[in-house]
């Protein structure tokens, strides 16, 4: 028996490390980018705010909104409850609960990136790419521990669950910023800012290199959000992890109702469906910006409808 809060513990877990490992990735990459833009270019740090839906929170405390006001904002503000430090914060507290049912090696290496980036510690002595790599790695390494210790019940599914769901969300929400919030005007489409704020997004999203592999042209807009959104092969694309999202309920789920599937499975279903079977000519056409929304509400009623079933005093079998 999986009682709810191990398993929504589980799931919170790996949404929180996603969401700090894909943040160190965002401000990593950003931060690097900002060395290569021309002069006075527009600097790409307030987009960073807006990928993670926080502008009007950073704004009302930050309104001068200087580059070392977003960074702190996103990595080190124990305020914001989406910087890095609050996430890892988060997901410890999470595990601290749930203790007995995790591995023992899972509960030491959150404890370590915890202890880690408390004040005062020597990450912060180091250059900042080195310390959102080392945040990154804690984190992966995290992903691996459970991967190899876990048990692959449900538990494990849990875990999984959440990770890609974070994972989807974060990919199309940093893509979204590029098409609306990067570019300053139209005059630099097709430029070599243009092209350096592609890589990027690439980057960003930990995508570069198999980008690259995929495609042997240069970098066009439609075909980076062919791949963000589309491929199969790429585990942080949009529609392998929905595929991913698709299986691990049903995976769950033992007994579904073929004759009276619940909103769950219908959510499940019909966001596979959609993102299985659509061109990314029609997405562009139709507007990017709309179909990247509609999928923020779907992942945010696809959420609510698994903490329904499964989060609120449930319990289910193994």
């Amino acid at each position: 028996m999986l009682l709810s809060r191990v398993a929504e513990s589980l799931y919170w877990i790996n949404r929180y490390l996603e969401r700090a490992e894909n943040i160190s990735r965002f401000v990593e990459v950003s931060e690097a980018m900002s060395l290569d833009c021309p002069p006075g270019s527009a600097e790409p740090w307030l987009p960073l705010i807006d990928a993670s839906s926080d502008r009007e929170t950073f704004d009302s405390r930050f309104p001068e909104k200087k580059q070392d006001d977003v960074i702190n904002f996103l990595i080190r503000d124990r305020i914001n409850p989406n910087s890095i430090i609050s996430c890892i914060q988060l997901a410890r507290e999470n595990a601290r609960q749930i203790r007995d049912v995790m591995t023992s090696e899972m509960w030491e290496q959150i404890n370590i990136l915890y202890w880690n980036l408390q004040e005062g510690e020597s990450i912060w002595d180091l250059p900042r790419q080195e310390q959102l790599s080392e945040i990154r790695r804690g984190c992966q390494l995290f992903y691996g521990i459970t991967d190899a210790t876990l048990s692959k019940d449900l538990a494990c599914q849990f875990s999984i669950l959440g990770r890609l769901i974070e994972r989807a969300d974060k990919t199309s929400r940093i893509l979204d910023v590029k098409y609306y919030l990067l570019l300053p005007s139209l005059d630099e489409l097709g430029g070599v800012l243009d092209e350096l704020q592609w890589i990027a997004l690439l980057r960003s999203a930990g995508a570069y290199q198999m980008f690259r592999k995929a495609e042997q042209n240069s970098i066009q807009p439609n075909s980076v959000a062919r791949f963000l959104l589309l491929d199969n092969n790429f585990p942080r694309s949009v529609r392998y992890c929905l595929d991913g999202i698709s299986n691990t309920l049903k995976m769950i789920n033992t007994s579904p109702s073929s004759d009276n599937p619940s909103k769950l499975e219908c959510m499940r279903g019909l966001l596979k469906a959609k993102w299985s079977y659509i061109r990314i000519e029609d997405i562009i056409n139709d507007g990017l910006h709309e179909a990247i929304d509609s999928l923020q509400i779907d992942l945010n009623k696809l959420h609510n409808l698994i903490e329904d079933k499964y989060f609120i005093n449930k319990e289910f079998d193994q």
